[in-house]
């Protein structure tokens, strides 16, 4: 797994001079549990970041439910945690990627290498033996971080919308079914999905939802090897970094379309179907 590294890989090279440990725990209904489950505990050397406060930008109009933040602001919040153009960075979560890989994209976004998840989070840290920590650890050392953006794996909406009806382009739609098909929707104004889209809810691509089965995934994903383009969706540009983390994994590249459902209905004019294409 390039993505990828495990917790005995962590353990062994823990302190090495140039790792930067980011715990990205969060959970979207409770603003809080984040920083909470950090003081309880943490992996030692770890440090936490804030989905609300550190990896979503200001709310407007448009730019969905967690906007991109600031990347200035991120690169100069990265850099007082001592990441710089060296560090290898490793991220973790509760195990279910959805955080760690909204963290992880954002570097890929910025041009940042040496960017890894945990596989199987924190949890599986604690069963292979490693250390846990309640204290923040010191920064090590400060130094340049270089920003430079990476456009290819960003899609606005009216790239979305102008490739919605390519038939070599696939529109990819993470979240689940019922939701997609407008027939629950907990959190946008509008129930449906774009027109276009294909369904392909991220949850189906994890087992007893965190382990990781690449076999399983290949074959879930294996029919999105045969468009030209991919274009990955959820509500607001968390949970669909999953989806295009896995892709990346099975060698199919993707864009994350990062204001996602939630900045497409933000438009009065762009169309919304319910039920199926």
């Amino acid at each position: 797994m390039k993505n990828f590294v495990n917790a005995k890989y962590l353990i062994e090279n823990i302190d090495a001079e140039n790792l930067i440990i980011l715990d990205a725990t969060a959970n979207l209904a409770e603003p809080l549990q984040g920083i909470d489950s950090y003081k309880k505990g943490h992996v030692k050397g770890a440090y936490f970041v804030s989905l609300e406060d550190v990896s979503t930008g200001q709310i407007s109009i448009h730019g969905g439910r967690h906007p991109l933040p600031n990347l200035k602001e991120f690169r100069d919040y990265m850099r007082s945690l001592g990441v710089d153009n060296s560090s290898k960075i490793i991220i973790y979560d509760d195990g279910k990627l959805a955080m760690a890989g909204r963290l992880w994209w954002i570097f890929k976004y910025i041009g940042k290498d040496q960017v890894y998840i945990l596989k199987g989070g924190k949890e599986a840290f604690i069963k292979e033996g490693g250390d846990i920590s309640k204290e923040a650890p010191k920064v090590k050392k400060t130094g340049d971080l270089n920003i430079n953006i990476n456009e290819e794996i960003i899609a606005h909406m009216q790239e979305v919308d102008r490739k919605r009806k390519d038939k070599e382009v696939a529109i990819v739609d993470v979240r689940n079914h019922k939701r997609y098909i407008g027939e629950i929707e907990p959190l946008d104004t509008v129930a449906g999905h774009i027109e276009g889209a294909i369904n392909y809810p991220w949850t189906d691509l994890l087992e007893d939802e965190r382990d990781i089965n690449l076999k399983k995934i290949e074959e879930e994903l294996k029919d999105l090897k045969d468009y030209k383009e991919v274009v990955v969706h959820c509500g607001s540009g968390i949970t669909g970094t999953v989806t295009v983390l896995f892709l990346d994994e099975i060698g199919v590249y993707a864009k994350l379309y990062a204001g996602g459902y939630s900045d497409w209905i933000s438009y009065e004019e762009n169309e919304v179907i319910q039920g199926e294409n």
